[in-house]
C-alpha cells in the first residue's frame, strides 16, 4: 500500500477496550496487525471505549476526547449496556443513529470505511448464570438491539458484521471468555477481528 500511514478509530465500550484482557489482544489491536500482515501501513488504533459505556455516555466520551479525522477506518460497537441496564429500544435507536452519523463523519463523510459490529450475547457466559439472568431473554433482548442497528447501518450503506452467533457458540468454552466469566478472552476477540477483517479490508480500499 502507498501513501501515508492508515489511521483507525475504534469506538465502543468494554468489548472494544477489551475489558480483563491485555493491550495486544484487543479486537481492533488485533484487527490492525491482520490488516499491517497484509501490507497496509497502519497506526496504533485510536480506542474511545470504556466498560459500562451505554450509547449516551460513548456520545460524552467522544466529546471529550475530541478526536480529529479524517481517519480511513472506524468501528462502532455498542449497545450491550443499554441493553444490560434495561434501557429503552427507542432511545438507543436515535443514539444510535446520532453514533453512527458521528462515525461516518470522523470516516470523512464515507461510509464505506465504517464498519459496525453487531452486539454479543453475553446469557450463555458463568456470569449470567450467576447473575441468574435467563439467556433465553438476555438473548432475544440482544436480537432486538442489533436488529435496530442492522437497520441503521443498512439504510447508511454502513457494513453490520454479525458476531452474535459466534459470541454464543464460543461462551460455551472458558478458554474463549476472560477470568470474570463475561468478556472475551484474546482468542474469541481475534475471531472477532477475523470475521471483521473481509469489511476493514474493502474499508481500506474504498
Amino acid at each position: 500500500m502507498s501513501g501515508g500511514a492508515v489511521r483507525f478509530l475504534a469506538l465502543g465500550d468494554s468489548y472494544t477496550i477489551g475489558e480483563a484482557v491485555a493491550e495486544a489482544e484487543r479486537w481492533p489491536v488485533q484487527l490492525a496487525a491482520l490488516l499491517r500482515g497484509e501490507g497496509h501501513r497502519l497506526e496504533a488504533p485510536e480506542i474511545i471505549a470504556t466498560t459500562g459505556w451505554t450509547t449516551d455516555e460513548l456520545q460524552a466520551g467522544i466529546d471529550a476526547i475530541a478526536p480529529e479525522g479524517p481517519f480511513t477506518l472506524v468501528s462502532l460497537a455498542i449497545g450491550v449496556n443499554n441493553q444490560y441496564r434495561g434501557r429503552p429500544l427507542d432511545e438507543y435507536r436515535a443514539q444510535f443513529g446520532a453514533l453512527l452519523a458521528r462515525a461516518i463523519e470522523f470516516a470523512g463523510g464515507v461510509p464505506a470505511r465504517v464498519i459496525v459490529l453487531s452486539i454479543p450475547d453475553w446469557g450463555p457466559t458463568p456470569y449470567a448464570r450467576q447473575q441468574s439472568r435467563d439467556a433465553g431473554v438476555v438473548g432475544a433482548e440482544v436480537e432486538a438491539f442489533n436488529a435496530v442497528a442492522a437497520a441503521a447501518c443498512a439504510q447508511a450503506g454502513v457494513a453490520f458484521i454479525d458476531i452474535t452467533a459466534d459470541s454464543r457458540r464460543q461462551a460455551l468454552d472458558v478458554a474463549m471468555l476472560a477470568d470474570d466469566g463475561l468478556h472475551p478472552s484474546g482468542r474469541m476477540y481475534a475471531h472477532w477481528a477475523g470475521l471483521a477483517l473481509p469489511a476493514a479490508r474493502a474499508a481500506l480500499a474504498s
